[in-house]
């Protein structure tokens, strides 16, 4: 897959949240970490998951919660003109929940979407999931 140079790539699960940028070419990409921001999770709702007891389920709303900050932030800078082509690698279930929250511009940046958890790996292994995908 040609990632174009300055496209940028955001790792998401549920919890953790970072960013590359291709320094490199479209043939030869060189991905160069970037500091990912502190988000505001407080006033996210996760939606439909109440925590109890009986229901355990607090982390799910936890993670949804850092799902939507996450795609906010995505939102912001696309509609800010400070990202202009995004590559989304998300575990399964937090990609499901931040394609609920994208901004029609977000959805036009977007190169491509992986359904993978990649947080943690080293630049070489995000490049190698990217040219295997399916």
């Amino acid at each position: 897959m040609l990632i174009p140079h300055g496209t940028i790539i955001a790792l998401v699960d549920g919890k953790n949240f970072e960013l590359y940028r291709n320094k490199g070419d479209e043939s030869d990409p060189e991905l160069k970490a970037m500091k990912a921001p502190k988000l505001d999770q407080h006033n996210h709702s996760g939606g439909g998951h109440h925590s109890s007891s009986s229901n355990p389920t607090g982390h799910l709303a936890d993670e949804d919660a850092h799902a939507n900050a996450v795609t906010q932030w995505l939102n912001s800078h696309v509609l800010g003109h400070k990202i202009e082509q995004l590559i989304v690698i998300a575990a399964p279930r937090t990609l499901g929940e931040m394609r609920h929250h994208y901004h029609k511009q977000l959805e036009r940046a977007l190169v491509t979407e992986l359904s993978k958890d990649l947080n943690g790996k080293q630049p070489n292994e995000i490049l190698d999931a990217l040219r295997n995908r399916k």
